[in-house]
């Protein structure tokens, strides 16, 4: 069985975005509930999961994660809102 890979955007209490990726993403979410997630996050405070993108495998992800941490805060929200497609 191959696993699904997820990307997603974390806001934070100070209302700043943390971009990951997870096969896991309800346990993930729980470890950056607990301030064991990334460090940014255990600094940050994560408040909302705010956007989840699935893809079949880890490389897909990867390229993604990679491709939404380079962008601005207002591309990544409407990215967020749906105003912006996958590619």
């Amino acid at each position: 069985m191959q696993w699904k890979w997820y990307v997603y955007i974390i806001e934070c209490e100070d209302n700043s975005y943390y971009t990951g990726m997870t096969w896991q993403p309800d346990t993930r979410w729980t470890q950056h509930l607990s301030g064991m997630g990334s460090f940014y996050t255990s600094k940050h405070k994560s408040q909302r999961m705010v956007y989840l993108e699935e893809y079949e495998n880890i490389d897909e992800a990867r390229r993604r994660e990679k491709q939404i941490k380079g962008w601005t805060r207002k591309k990544k929200e409407k990215l967020i809102e749906g105003k912006w497609g996958k590619w």
